[in-house]
């Protein structure tokens, strides 16, 4: 009896990052096989582990409810600032949100059904070292974090790669769609991640209330929940950039120069997700601000009424893009210097990278590519469906249907996508008109269906995307002669149509 009692112990210490988990593995060896000696009863432990982590979530909630003013000071508009803020208003043209799927189409909003707010910027559990520093970003000083820095957080990364396994709650359905999400994080990076269930350290994967995760490598066992609504793999994906250690994209030090948080529409108690740190506390590895990073939650974000913005980004056109389910280049790019797999190339005759690409860790004769760009040299475009429309000075048409007529509203797990380069001749400018989409899919991130049009002259950077009838009229013109128009479908058709010239 005393020796079940001291496992439940130590699982509910382990997994909460209260202990020093390095002793415990010198002492008691691999953790794991003690609980499995443990029997039926072990199942109790995990509740117990349940219960201790919200608690300790929720007693740190309270703890930053008490700096509330401090948060709001922060984010107060001034009057210059909410009349710049309704004239960019005027821009957006979506004004509507669907509701595609009743467990919520965010991992906020699912969140929020299921959850007691226990969770730091609404997803993100945290150890007791971490809670102590993000108290410290609001009151005092602190070392950096973007990602974890390497020097004030060693152990956080994963070094020796990431190993998980599958808690028997978790559906046919998770394990797909984590399996996916880890594959695309691999494939563009130098982390390995592994399947063991006798792993000393590794994240259980399992169906818990709501999506969460920790933040970098605790040690140990540590959690990761995919409960009910969140069996997607750009959820997956978002959760394990959390476990990798990536902290949200709109928690930057530099987020004001990009976006304006509108705090009269956001819930009172959800405050913290909109924390601003500082350039002393935020680590972006000199990577500029990505609005289609899978790591910003939707414009919509903690709204104290659907539809009404929480975050307006400073091109108005980005809004419908806030929330992507896509591992951004930029993504991919802070977690290869997070983890140095750049080095992996360093010595090597480097590829040819054209369009920003930059070499593949795994395999240096190769690179990897924003999105709209394809081949091993990010010469050309992704292999699959679309095509290479020449441009003229007359307004031509651009009709794409994606997507399966006969499935129903629930979503798939994989995208279709098609892949067209608008090309002009050299030195023109290309203009382009949204002039229809498929209702019933707007949501923030365009997280089912859209288009994406990329016209920016940096193409790392995600380009705008659309998924709403309300967006028709709206008007793009490009930096550069090609225009990359990427279509995207896990639902039901839809049908995009656009017009474009150049100028």
């Amino acid at each position: 009896m005393r020796v079940l009692i001291l496992i439940l112990l130590m699982v509910v210490c382990v997994s909460a990052g209260l202990v020093n988990t390095e002793g415990l593995k010198k002492s008691f060896g691999n953790l794991k096989d003690m609980i499995k000696r443990g029997g039926s009863r072990i199942k109790t432990a995990f509740k117990k582990f349940k219960n201790a982590v919200n608690q300790k979530m929720l007693n740190f909630k309270k703890k930053l409810s008490k700096f509330k003013d401090k948060i709001l000071k922060k984010l107060h508009l001034t009057k210059e600032e909410r009349q710049k803020l309704w004239e960019r208003l005027k821009l957006v043209k979506r004004k509507n949100v669907d509701q595609v799927q009743p467990t919520g189409d965010s991992i906020e909003e699912i969140n929020l059904r299921v959850r007691e707010n226990d969770m730091f910027q609404g997803d993100m559990a945290l150890s007791r070292e971490q809670q102590k520093q993000v108290e410290a970003d609001i009151t005092g000083a602190r070392t950096k974090r973007q990602a974890y820095n390497d020097v004030s957080y060693p152990g956080k990364r994963w070094y020796k790669g990431v190993n998980y396994f599958f808690d028997s709650s978790a559906s046919s359905q998770v394990q797909s769609v984590f399996k996916k999400a880890s594959q695309q994080w691999m494939a563009d990076t130098c982390i390995n991640f592994v399947e063991s269930k006798y792993a000393q350290d590794s994240i259980r994967v399992y169906m818990e209330e709501g999506c969460w995760s920790f933040v970098g490598r605790l040690g140990g066992i540590q959690n990761l929940s995919l409960g009910v609504g969140c069996e997607s793999i750009g959820t997956a994906a978002h959760e394990l950039g959390h476990a990798l250690g990536l902290f949200h994209t709109h928690s930057r030090h530099d987020r004001n120069l990009f976006i304006t948080v509108d705090e009269r529409n956001i819930k009172p108690d959800w405050l913290d997700q909109f924390m601003l740190e500082s350039p002393r506390t935020n680590n972006n590895y000199n990577i500029t601000y990505d609005y289609g990073s899978l790591m910003h939650y939707g414009a919509t974000s903690s709204a104290v009424a659907k539809g009404k913005l929480t975050m307006v980004p400073r091109d108005a056109q980005y809004t419908e893009t806030l929330g992507s389910p896509f591992i951004g280049y930029y993504d991919l790019l802070m977690i290869n210097r997070y983890y140095n797999c750049t080095d992996n190339c360093k010595g090597k005759k480097p590829p040819p990278c054209q369009n920003h690409g930059f070499p593949n860790p795994r395999n240096c004769l190769k690179c990897v590519c924003p999105s709209g760009y394809g081949g091993d040299y990010c010469e050309k475009k992704p292999a699959g469906c679309g095509d290479v429309l020449e441009v003229t000075n007359t307004w031509k048409l651009f009709q794409d249907e994606t997507g399966d007529r006969k499935a129903g509203g629930s979503p798939r797990e994989d995208f279709m996508k098609c892949h067209y380069w608008l090309r002009a001749p050299k030195g023109k400018k290309i203009e382009v008109k949204v002039m229809s989409f498929t209702e019933g899919v707007a949501v923030d991130g365009c997280t089912y269906a859209g288009v994406e049009i990329k016209t920016h002259s940096d193409q790392r950077l995600s380009g705008h995307r659309f998924c709403s009838k309300e967006d028709a009229n709206t008007l793009l013109k490009s930096d550069l002669d090609m225009v990359p128009v990427i279509t995207y479908n896990r639902i039901y058709a839809t049908i995009t149509k656009l017009e474009y010239r150049y100028v």
